[in-house]
C-alpha cells in the first residue's frame, strides 16, 4: 500500500487554495441534509469546495475524479453535571456575562481523506504539504456559502441610508410643528400626512387607485420644489429608525441618520411623541391574532409528536413558513412523491446535475424530497431529564431540516423570495409550479406540476344572442367569499348590537366574544360559476358596446384541486385587509356542476371582428380645454394631448401629474395615431386604467390582460392579478376571438370525475399575506397531522374552517 503522504502529494494538482470569490460549502451536504454533526461528518472537496455526506462523497469522486477531501466532524462536548451556573451580569442571552442559552457545545476535528480507499491524514500537521495546509486554513477561515446567502438576504431587507440625508438643507423659515392636530396645508386631510424635512410643510400622501388615501399634495410639492425627504407624521417615536422616512428622488423608504436633528429644526422633540399611525395589521392583530394563533397552531392541545418517513419538519430560515407549509403539502401528493423520491434517487439526480448541484432545481427538489420523505432526518429533539439515569423524552419539536439550498434555487428567478421577508404562500406555490414545469419542459410526461393544472373556460353571451368562448390554463381555483351567504346571520346581527353597546360604554370586545360569519364552501363555488354582467362589452355582431353575461367553468378536472380563498381585500391605502370569516369545508366535495363543455348545439358564435373596428369607434380625443391650460404652463402640445387622453380627460391636475411622472418615458414623443396603429388587440383597454395598474407595480401586459378579463373594471382587475400572479392566462380575453374547439387546451392534462377529498390545508395567521405565520395540516395515514415549521404532531382539532389554501385529491369513481 502506498504511503499516505506520497498518495497526497501525487494528487496535489487537484488541490486548490480558495480565492475570496469562491463559494465554500462546509455546513451541509449539497445532495443531502448531512452536516458535520451527522454520524459520518462532512467531506469538503478540496477542488470544488462542495460538501458531501458520507453516503454521497463516493458519488462525487466517481463523477469528478477528485480524490482529496477535508473531513469535518463535530461531536458534543461532555459538560460536567455539577458545573456551577455563572451569575449573569448583563441582561442578555448567549453573550459574555449574560444568561446561559443552554445550547450544546461541539468539538470540531479535522482530517484529510483521500478516496477511494478513505486514506486519512491528521490535520493540523506540519508534515502536510504547504499547499494543503494553506487550502485547509482558507476553507476553515472563510465564511460558508450557506451563511453568506443568509446574511445577504437579511441585508437586502434593510433600509439604506439616503444619499440626501447627511447634507440636507433646511430652510430657516420659523416653522414650528405642533405635537398633534396636524392637517394638510392644501386640503382638510388629517391622516396620511408627511412632513417635508426641508421647509416643514405638512402635506397629504398619494391618492390611491380608488380615490382614497391622500390628494398627492406631498408629491406635488416635491415636483415643484425638489425638496427630497419627508417623514410620515404619526410614525415618529423614540425609536427613530422605525420612523417612515421617504426619499422622493430615490423613490423608496430610507434611513435618515440625522432625523433627530432634522426634526429639532422644526421644534419636534421626538422623545415625547407616541406612535399614533397604527397600521391595519397592528390594529387587527391586537384583537384577533391570539385567537387565530392558538386555534391554527393548536396551542394548548396535547399534540402527540410524530416521527418517521413523511413526518420530517422544516427549519424556519427566517419568515420561511410560507415555503415550509406549501412544500409539506406538495410532497404529500403522489405526483411529487413519485417524481422526486420513488422514481429518482439522489445518485441519479446528482449524475444528471451540472458541475454545481446547488444551483440545479432537479437536484435540490430530489434532496428536499429525500429529506422530507426518507425518515432519515425525522429525529425527535431529545431532552435530558435532571436525573442522569432517566430515559430521554421527546418533545413535539424535532430538529427538522433547513431548506436553504432549495430556497436559494427556487428564489433565483424571483427577487422577493430571495429575501427574509414573509411572502404570500399562494404566490410562492404558483411560482414553484411554474419553475417545476420549466425544469421538466424537455420531458412533459414527467412533469408533476401538471397534476395541479386544469382548463378554465369563459362563456360570454352577447345581448345579440350570440356567444364566444375564451379558454385559459390555471393551477388554482380562486374563490371570492360571498359574506351575504353566511349561515349565522342572526348571531351576527346580535353580535353587532352587542359590539355597539360595548363601544358606547367605552369597552372593547374580547376575542372570545367575537362572532365571525360562517360561509359554506358550496356558496363560494356557486359564486364562481354564477352569471356575471360585463358592461361595455364590444360586440362584433352589433358593432357597438353592450352588456354581456359571462359564466365560467372548468374544461378539465385535475388530479389535485387547489382552492384559494380570497380572504384578502383592498382597503384604503392599498393595504390588503383580511376578511375575518370561517369557511365551512366538507371532507368530500363534488364540482361536477362547474364543468364547461364548450360550444353547444344551437349556439351561434360571434363573428370575427374586422381589425381596428372597435379601436376606431372608440378612438379617444383629448379635451381641448385641458390641453390649452397645460400648454399655457409651458408643456409640449403633443405631450399635453397624450396626457389628457391617458387620464381619460379627468382634469388638468390629473393630466399634469401624468405628465410629470412620464416625461422621461421612451415613447413620450411617439405620435398618438402611430400608437393606435401599432397596438395589438389589447389596445382597446382604457390606457389610463392600464397606467393606474402600472403605477401599482404591475407589468403593462399583465395589466392589460387583467382589464380585458374584468371588462375594464380596475377593482376586478386587481383581484384578477392577485389571483393570477404569474399572468397565467394563456389566451387574450378578446371577444372577437371565438374558440370553436376549446378542448385542445386540455391536451395532455389529467381529467376525471368531479368528486374530491380534502387532503391538505395551508392556514394563515395575521392580517396580511406579507406578515404573520403559515401552518399546514395534512391528512396522512388516516389522521390529520400538523406541520408547523419543525414541529410535527398528530392534530387534535384541525382548523378546517380557517384555511387560506385547500388541497383536494380527486377520487377515482
Amino acid at each position: 500500500m502506498s504511503d499516505p503522504m506520497d498518495l497526497l502529494r501525487s494528487n496535489l494538482s487537484r488541490v486548490r487554495i480558495p480565492e475570496p470569490t469562491n463559494r465554500i460549502y462546509k455546513q451541509e451536504c449539497c445532495l443531502s441534509f448531512d452536516t458535520p454533526r451527522s454520524e459520518g461528518g462532512l467531506f469538503i472537496d478540496m477542488n470544488t469546495f462542495l460538501a458531501f455526506g458520507k453516503d454521497c462523497v463516493t458519488w462525487n469522486f466517481e463523477k469528478t475524479g477528485n480524490k482529496v477531501y477535508l473531513h469535518i466532524k463535530q461531536t458534543k462536548k461532555v459538560v460536567a453535571e455539577d458545573r456551577p451556573l455563572k451569575k449573569p451580569t448583563l441582561l442578555g442571552i448567549g453573550i459574555d456575562g449574560g444568561f446561559d442559552n443552554s445550547e450544546l457545545e461541539y468539538e470540531e476535528t479535522y482530517t484529510i481523506v483521500i478516496l477511494p480507499d478513505h486514506v486519512t491524514l491528521p490535520f493540523p500537521s506540519v508534515e502536510l504539504p504547504e499547499k494543503v495546509r494553506l487550502a485547509v486554513d482558507a476553507i476553515l477561515m472563510a465564511e460558508g456559502a450557506e451563511r453568506k446567502e443568509q446574511v445577504a438576504a437579511w441585508i437586502a431587507d434593510k433600509k439604506q441610508t439616503s444619499a440626501y440625508a447627511m447634507n440636507l438643507q433646511q430652510i430657516d423659515n420659523g416653522v414650528i410643528v405642533p405635537p398633534s392636530g396636524w392637517k394638510c396645508i392644501k386640503c382638510d386631510k388629517t391622516d396620511n400626512l408627511w412632513l417635508n424635512l426641508t421647509d416643514g410643510m405638512i402635506l397629504c400622501g398619494r391618492k390611491n387607485w380608488d380615490g382614497t388615501g391622500g390628494n398627492n399634495h406631498a408629491i406635488d410639492h416635491y415636483n415643484v420644489t425638489h425638496y427630497p425627504l419627508a417623514v410620515k407624521l404619526g410614525t415618529i417615536t423614540a425609536d427613530l429608525e422605525a420612523a417612515d422616512v421617504f426619499s422622493y428622488p430615490e423613490d423608496e423608504s430610507v434611513l435618515d441618520p440625522l432625523l433627530a436633528q432634522h426634526l429639532a429644526h422644526f421644534g419636534i422633540d421626538f422623545s415625547s411623541l407616541q406612535k399614533t399611525e397604527m397600521t391595519t395589521a397592528e390594529r387587527e392583530l391586537d384583537q384577533n391574532t391570539n385567537f387565530d394563533w392558538n386555534r391554527i397552531q393548536e396551542s394548548g392541545q396535547d399534540v402527540e409528536p410524530i416521527c418517521g418517513p413523511g413526518y420530517t419538519g422544516l427549519v424556519n430560515l427566517g419568515n420561511s413558513c410560507y415555503l415550509a407549509a406549501t412544500m409539506q403539502v406538495v410532497f404529500s401528493t403522489h405526483s411529487f412523491y413519485s417524481r422526486y423520491h420513488t422514481n429518482q434517487s439522489l445518485k441519479v439526480a446528482f449524475e444528471m446535475a451540472p458541475a454545481d448541484p446547488t444551483v440545479d432545481l432537479n437536484m435540490q427538489l430530489t434532496k428536499l424530497a429525500h429529506g422530507l420523505l426518507s425518515g432519515k432526518y425525522s429525529i425527535p429533539d431529545l431532552e435530558k431529564d435532571d436525573n442522569a439515569n432517566a430515559t430521554s423524552t421527546a418533545r413535539a419539536k424535532q430538529e427538522g431540516i433547513p431548506p436553504r439550498m432549495f430556497k436559494a434555487v427556487i428564489a433565483a428567478s424571483h427577487p422577493e423570495f430571495s429575501t427574509m421577508r414573509q411572502q404570500d404562500a399562494l404566490e410562492f406555490f404558483l411560482h414553484f409550479l411554474d419553475q417545476v414545469e420549466r425544469a421538466n419542459a424537455g420531458k412533459p410526461e414527467l412533469d408533476p406540476a401538471k397534476s395541479f393544472k386544469f382548463g378554465v373556460e369563459d362563456r360570454i353571451l352577447c345581448s345579440s344572442g350570440k356567444v364566444t368562448y375564451n379558454s385559459r390554463l390555471d393551477y388554482i381555483l380562486s374563490l371570492n367569499i360571498p359574506l351575504h351567504e353566511a349561515t349565522n346571520k342572526q348571531e351576527l346581527e346580535e353580535f353587532h348590537k352587542f359590539k355597539a353597546e360595548k363601544i358606547s360604554e367605552g369597552k372593547e370586545v374580547s376575542s372570545d366574544e367575537i362572532v365571525r360569519p360562517r360561509v359554506p364552501l358550496e356558496a363560494c363555488l356557486a359564486n364562481f360559476s354564477a352569471p356575471e354582467e360585463i358592461h361595455d362589452f364590444y360586440s362584433t355582431a352589433l358593432k357597438a358596446k353592450t352588456t354581456a353575461i359571462k359564466t365560467t367553468g372548468l374544461t378539465s378536472f385535475p388530479d389535485y384541486l387547489v382552492l384559494h380563498m380570497r380572504k384578502f381585500v383592498m382597503e384604503a391605502g392599498w393595504v390588503p385587509k383580511k376578511l375575518d370569516v370561517y369557511i365551512d369545508v366538507p371532507d368530500i366535495i363534488d364540482i361536477s356542476h362547474i364543468r364547461s363543455n364548450g360550444l353547444q348545439p344551437g349556439e351561434e358564435l360571434l363573428p370575427e371582428g374586422v381589425p381596428g373596428d372597435e379601436v376606431e369607434s372608440n378612438k379617444p380625443l383629448p379635451n381641448e380645454d385641458i390641453v390649452s391650460q397645460l400648454v399655457s404652463m409651458g408643456f409640449n402640445h403633443h405631450h399635453c394631448e397624450k396626457a389628457a387622453i391617458r387620464t381619460s380627460n379627468a382634469g388638468v391636475e390629473e393630466a399634469m401629474n401624468w405628465l410629470l411622472s412620464h416625461m422621461e418615458d421612451p415613447g413620450i414623443d411617439v405620435p398618438i395615431s402611430q400608437e393606435a396603429q401599432g397596438a395589438d388587440t389589447l389596445s382597446s383597454v382604457d390606457q389610463s386604467k392600464v397606467d393606474t395598474l402600472i403605477s401599482f407595480g404591475f407589468q403593462e401586459e399583465i395589466a392589460r390582460k387583467a382589464l380585458k378579463a374584468s371588462g375594464g373594471d380596475i377593482e376586478k382587475a386587481t383581484d384578477w392579478i392577485f389571483s393570477n400572479p404569474e399572468g397565467s392566462v394563456s389566451s387574450d380575453m378578446d371577444a372577437t376571438t371565438s374558440n370553436t374547439t376549446p378542448t385542445p387546451i386540455n391536451a395532455g392534462l389529467p381529467d376525471g370525475g368531479g368528486r374530491y377529498r380534502l387532503i391538505g390545508i395551508v392556514s394563515h395567521i395575521g392580517t396580511s399575506t406579507q406578515c404573520g405565520h403559515y401552518v399546514a395540516h395534512i391528512f396522512k395515514d388516516g389522521r390529520w397531522v400538523i406541520f408547523n415549521d419543525d414541529k410535527v404532531g398528530a392534530s387534535v382539532n384541525p382548523p378546517k374552517d380557517m384555511g387560506y389554501l385547500y388541497f383536494f385529491e380527486r377520487l377515482n369513481s
